[in-house]
C-alpha cells in the first residue's frame, strides 16, 4: 500500500490541499466538523476535477463522431468476411489505424480521473489511520475524524470491524447502511449510462465491435463497482456517485442536442427540429443552422431519419438550403427525396409509341414524341407522307402476278422467289 501511496504523491499533494481550501469555504457556513463541510469539499473536488477534463470530454465525441463516419466501411467488411470473424478483425484494426481511430476513445475520461481517484483514496485512508499526508495537519485530521455523513465516518468501509467503527465515533449498522445504500446508487448510475448510449445514441444499422465493447462495459462497470465498492471509504464513495451522477447528466446532455447518426436520439431530435423550424419557419440558432447543413451536405448518403426530416420540411413549404438556412416556397414546387433520389420537380420522360407491322411496312404515321419532318425532305407537291404511302400500295398491287392484293398482306415471303415451272405455263 504504501509503495502505491509513493505512485500518487506527485497528486496527493494537490487534491488534499483543494479539499481544505474548499473545506475553509463550507466549515464557515456548516461548521469545521460537520460532515457537510467535508462532504461538500468533496463533491466540490469532483465538480472542478470534470470541469477540467472537459476538453478531454469534447476530444473524446469527435473521436466518437469519427468511428461513425467509418461504419460504412466497417459494414462492407462485415459483408466481404462475414464467414472469416479473424480476418474481419484484422481488417477493423486495419482500417483504425489507417484512419486514425481509436475504439477505446469512451474511456478516455476514465482513465484521466484515475490518478485524482487513487490520491483521494490514499488521502482518505490516512484520515482513518490518523496519518497525515499532503497539507493535511493533525488538526485537520481530527476534524476530518469527526465528520459524518448520515451516521457514517467518512474514512470507515463496509467491511470494517466494529471494533475500528467504534473508534470513529460510530455503529457498525449505520456504516454498513449507508455505504450499502451509496453502492447501489453507485452501480445503477453507471448501469444507466452505460445503457442510455447503448439504446438510445447507437447507429443500430452496424454491427461493429465497438458496440461489442460498449454493451460489455454496461454489465462489468456496475460489477466492478459493486464488487470493490464495500472496501472504498465513505469519502470515496461520496467522489465516485458524485462523477457517475455528473457522466450521466453530461450523456444525457450530449444525447438530447447532439445525437449520434441513426439513432433513435437522432430521431427525436429531427422530429423536435422539424417541429420547431415548421413554426418559426427558419432555424434559430447556429447549432441547428450546422446540423441542416450537414444533413445536405450528406446528399443521397442521408440516413432515413434524415431523408424523413427534408421530405417533412417541403411537404411544408420549406427548403433547407447548403448554408443550414432555410427558405419558404411553393411545396408543390419542392422537390421531395425518397431513397435519396427526387421524385418531383422535373419532368418525367415520354418513351416513343411503338409502330404496327403494317405502319412500319407501309411509312405510317411516326410515333409522338418524334421529330417532325424536315421542309426540304417534302415533295414538290408538298403531298402527305401517309397519301405518298397509299399510292405505292396501290402500284403494288396492280403488279403483273401479284393478284389483287400485296405480297405482305398475301402472306407470301418477302425477297427473290423461287421461277414457276414451264409446265405451269
Amino acid at each position: 500500500m504504501d509503495t502505491i501511496a509513493s505512485l500518487f504523491s506527485f497528486i496527493t499533494t494537490p487534491v488534499s490541499w483543494v479539499i481544505v481550501q474548499f473545506h475553509k469555504v463550507y466549515g464557515a457556513l456548516f461548521g469545521a466538523d460537520t460532515g457537510w463541510a467535508w462532504g461538500l469539499s468533496i463533491v466540490s473536488l469532483v465538480i472542478l476535477i470534470r470541469i477540467c477534463l472537459i476538453p478531454l470530454f469534447v476530444k473524446q465525441i469527435k473521436a466518437t463522431r469519427a468511428m461513425q463516419t467509418l461504419q460504412p466501411e466497417m459494414k462492407k467488411i462485415q459483408e466481404r468476411y462475414k464467414n472469416d470473424k479473424q480476418r474481419q478483425s484484422e481488417e477493423m484494426m486495419k482500417l483504425y489505424k489507417e484512419s486514425g481511430t481509436n475504439p477505446l476513445s469512451s474511456c478516455l475520461p476514465i482513465l484521466a480521473q484515475s490518478p485524482f481517484f487513487f490520491a483521494l483514496y490514499h488521502v482518505l485512508n490516512a484520515i482513518a489511520t490518523g496519518k497525515t499526508i499532503g497539507v493535511l495537519n493533525e488538526s485537520l485530521l481530527a476534524s476530518a475524524r469527526k465528520a459524518h455523513i448520515f451516521g457514517a465516518p467518512l474514512a470507515a468501509k463496509f467491511t470494517d470491524s466494529a471494533d475500528k467503527v467504534g473508534s470513529l465515533g460510530a455503529s457498525l449498522t449505520d456504516v454498513r447502511v449507508v455505504t450499502a445504500i451509496m453502492i447501489v446508487l453507485m452501480s445503477a448510475s453507471q448501469f444507466y449510462t452505460q445503457r442510455q448510449l447503448m439504446t438510445k445514441n447507437v447507429d443500430t444499422t452496424v454491427k461493429t465491435p465497438f458496440m461489442q465493447q460498449q454493451k460489455m462495459l454496461m454489465y462489468v462497470f456496475p460489477i466492478m463497482f459493486a464488487v470493490f465498492g464495500i472496501n472504498f471509504p465513505v469519502g470515496v464513495l461520496v467522489y465516485w456517485l458524485t462523477t457517475n451522477v455528473w457522466t450521466m447528466g453530461q450523456q444525457m446532455y450530449v444525447i438530447h442536442n447532439n445525437p449520434t447518426p441513426g439513432s433513435k436520439a437522432q430521431a427525436a431530435y429531427l422530429e423536435r427540429l422539424h417541429k420547431h423550424v415548421t413554426h418559426h419557419g427558419k432555424t434559430r440558432n447556429r447549432r441547428e443552422k450546422a446540423i441542416v447543413k450537414a444533413i445536405v451536405a450528406k446528399g443521397r448518403d442521408r440516413n432515413e431519419f434524415e431523408r424523413k426530416f427534408i421530405n417533412g420540411l417541403n411537404k411544408a413549404g420549406l427548403a433547407a438550403q447548403p448554408d443550414g438556412t432555410v427558405m419558404k416556397g411553393e411545396a408543390s414546387a419542392v422537390a421531395t427525396v425518397e431513397d435519396g433520389v427526387p421524385t418531383t420537380g422535373a419532368p418525367k420522360r415520354q418513351q416513343p409509341k411503338r409502330q404496327s407491322k403494317a405502319q412500319r411496312q407501309s411509312g405510317g404515321p411516326k410515333p409522338a414524341g418524334g421529330s417532325e419532318p424536315d421542309s426540304s425532305s417534302l415533295s414538290e407537291s408538298d403531298e402527305p407522307q401517309d397519301a405518298k404511302s397509299a399510292d405505292a400500295a396501290k402500284k403494288a398491287t396492280q403488279q403483273p402476278g401479284s393478284g389483287t392484293r400485296s405480297r405482305a398482306q398475301s402472306g407470301q415471303r418477302k425477297g427473290p422467289q423461287r421461277p414457276k415451272s414451264p409446265s405451269k405455263k
